[in-house]
């Protein structure tokens, strides 16, 4: 059933032609079965018999040209006195059709419904139409309006469906292009995101292993000890950073973190002091302090925090010199957090602050500036008067 459905949908024609030779064959029987009229009068008939099947038949493939075709053969029959019969059962088809399609304008629409109006008197007053009292000659005009009314109301609510569902579906359309390029928005950040948290992690990390590594191999005749431990540092640090390097490797591999031995979670504020430890252990001074009453802080300001610390004293192992210090304040306010890292060192190359923040890797303040743009945040950063660089930062409670 549903493949015979699907069959004269695809053959609109077709079917109409179905139902043009069937209605022109029931107007010829009543044609030829008529005994009032004359042979004359009967072939006379004929052609708007014939043009009335043609505007069934062919309604949907030429809708204008059919419509005219049938005020034509109205006209015709009005001028050659012609009964009515059923093959005039079209010109409601066609108006219907006028009606409910969306290539006709809706001018020429209500234009088709006024002359269907019309019909109704001239064939009254053609044919002498007498029902007895002006009333119910009145009314009989009216009653024969009625059809070609309802025939253009059923269409003109189809072409309104049919609009509305276009409107549907194309908003459909819109939405998932929509979801779709916010799903590429996403990606593309949270790409973005795990670059710099990579970027964060190898810069840090091998950073201190580098530093570790030099440190032992200059002590490691004179004191083994020594050696022995930033040995061990490195290590440490290795392994943290191959754990951090595979969870967000996983997340770029399937997209969701992998809950195994080797996830960590997101660094807060409180493993700052544990970030500081291991830069003095590295051999950086670094002098931390916290104002005001720390407290929980959402996990996006928590792991801005960190990670602004952490690549401010990088920053300070890489362009400060062998004999900077470094300085990290931690202020909690009311309403955020504020950060405060200082060193006495060189200062970074011009570039570093300016234009962006463009370090030899491309991140740098740069992954500074879009993280505190994340949260709503503000960063000041630059030389300080009277040598070295300066990292100012406030992260508010909530995002602007």
């Amino acid at each position: 059933m549903q493949r015979l459905y699907d069959f004269l949908r695809r053959h609109p024609t077709g079917v109409d032609s179905f139902w043009a030779v069937l209605l022109f064959g029931i107007a010829m029987l009543e044609v030829a079965d008529n005994g009032v009229n004359s042979a004359t009068t009967k072939l006379i008939a004929v052609p708007s018999v014939i043009a009335m099947g043609l505007v069934v038949a062919l309604r949907r493939r030429w809708t204008l040209p059919m419509f005219w075709l049938a005020v034509g053969t109205g006209v015709y029959k009005l001028l050659t006195h012609t009964d009515v019969n059923t093959a005039d059962f079209g010109m409601l088809i066609i108006l219907y059709t006028v009606a409910a399609s969306a290539e006709v304008s809706r001018r020429m629409s209500r234009t088709a419904l006024a002359i269907g109006f019309g019909a109704a008197p001239l064939y009254a007053l053609r044919f002498h139409v007498d029902k007895g009292s002006a009333s119910d000659n009145v009314f009989f005009t009216l009653f024969a309006i009625v059809p070609f009314v309802l025939a253009w109301v059923l269409g003109d609510s189809l072409r309104t469906r049919r609009a509305y569902y276009a409107q549907l579906v194309e908003r459909n359309q819109r939405l998932e292009k929509e979801r779709e390029a916010q799903a590429k928005v996403a990606v593309a950040a949270e790409r973005a995101r795990i670059a710099r948290e990579l970027h964060d992690v190898v810069a840090h990390n091998v950073s201190v292993m580098v530093v570790q590594a030099d440190g032992a191999a200059y002590v490691m005749d004179v004191a083994p000890d020594q050696a022995k431990e930033a040995l061990q540092t490195i290590s440490g640090t290795g392994r943290q950073a191959l754990a951090e390097m595979r969870r967000l490797l996983g997340v770029l591999r399937t997209g969701e973190p992998q809950e195994s031995e080797d996830y960590v979670p997101q660094p807060d504020v409180e493993q700052i002091e544990v970030l500081v430890e291991q830069v003095r252990a590295a051999g950086l001074t670094v002098d931390f302090q916290v104002e005001g009453a720390p407290r929980r802080l959402p996990s996006g300001v928590e792991l801005t925090a960190y990670r602004i610390v952490q690549e401010a004293l990088t920053n300070t192992r890489k362009h400060g010199g062998p004999d900077a210090k470094a300085s990290v304040r931690l202020v909690y306010f009311d309403d955020g957090l504020g950060l405060l890292v200082e060193d006495d060192g060189r200062g970074a190359a011009h570039e570093l602050y300016e234009d962006g923040g463009a370090d030899g890797a491309g991140h740098g303040l740069i992954g500074m500036r879009e993280r505190i743009g994340m949260v709503g945040g503000t960063l000041d950063a630059g030389p300080r008067p009277g040598g070295g660089f300066r990292i100012s930062a406030l992260l508010p409670l909530k995002k602007k």
